[in-house]
């Protein structure tokens, strides 16, 4: 059986954050966003039904628990988040991942997607320190 990788692609943009049941949390490295990326922690997974019924529904929970985190650290970082946009595209990174972005009426991007638009503003130290302690508060880590 093969083991669990994170992409080295999804490592070189995000820091850890948390380990849950099924997924390993991590902050993207993109200032403009209060953004989590959730991994499932099974080798291979691509698509949401390569995971056994019982990891769908774990999945659900935790992204349902990533969201109140992003919306906590929208909050930390002055920016409340005003909606949450769950993705899971996989066309440039084909591991199974699920992005958690908290969005504004006043974000870079709005109303569009995130991704590939506009240039990545990454965290200073502060922030990222800031960002990784709100994460873990509402996580409860």
């Amino acid at each position: 059986m093969a083991e669990f990788v994170i992409d080295p692609r999804i490592e070189a943009s995000s820091f850890p954050v948390a380990r849950l049941s099924l997924s390993d949390v991590r902050l993207q490295d993109d200032a403009r966003f209060p953004w989590l990326v959730l991994i499932p922690r099974r080798a291979g997974a691509v698509e949401l039904f390569d995971l056994a019924s019982v990891d769908q529904t774990m999945l659900l929970a935790e992204l349902a628990f990533a969201g109140r985190a992003v919306r906590a650290l929208g909050s930390e970082l002055g920016r409340p988040v005003e909606k949450l946009n769950l993705a899971n595209l996989g066309n440039l990174v084909p591991q199974l991942h699920w992005h958690v972005v908290g969005r504004r009426a006043d974000d870079a991007c709005w109303p569009g997607p995130v991704w590939g638009q506009g240039e990545v503003v990454r965290l200073s130290d502060t922030d990222r320190e800031a960002a990784l302690a709100a994460v873990k508060r509402a996580l409860g880590r």
